[in-house]
């Protein structure tokens, strides 16, 4: 008689890339990723945190980037670097925010690409071609 084996090896092909400093699975490049989940979280908390500076800066309830540092319990130099994510051009936010679309750079990158003309801040971020902006 003959006994089944007990194991089952299941081969998946994924990749680890190292990408703005952490370890990312990456699936198959046959594979078709949904658009659901394209931009990842911590680029998405990092936006949102700066339009919060922003708005408290702008109404009044801190009056310094060092205010909100104290307040955060971060640097005053993290909130300035940061801070430039809410100035971003309406459409790199419209293509991050509503389309999902991924970034081609780091969150370091998107803030100095924030220093950028509106016009060129959406090939900057994308790796998009000037002429398909």
């Amino acid at each position: 008689m003959s006994v089944a084996p007990t194991t089952i090896r299941v081969i998946i092909p994924l990749a680890i890339r190292k990408r703005n400093g952490r370890p990312k699975i990456l699936p198959p490049t046959d594979h078709a990723a949904s658009n659901d989940a394209a931009v990842e979280a911590h680029v998405l908390r990092a936006v949102a945190k700066a339009w919060s500076w922003r708005r408290k800066l702008e109404s009044g309830q801190a009056s310094t980037n060092l205010d909100l540092a104290h307040d955060e319990d971060v640097s005053d130099r993290y909130i300035g670097r940061m801070i430039k994510l809410a100035y971003l051009a309406p459409a790199v936010l419209e293509k991050l925010l509503l389309q999902r679309c991924p970034l081609a750079v780091s969150v370091k990158d998107l803030t100095a690409i924030a220093d950028l003309p509106w016009g060129e801040q959406v090939a900057a971020a994308f790796g998009l071609p000037v002429d398909r902006v």
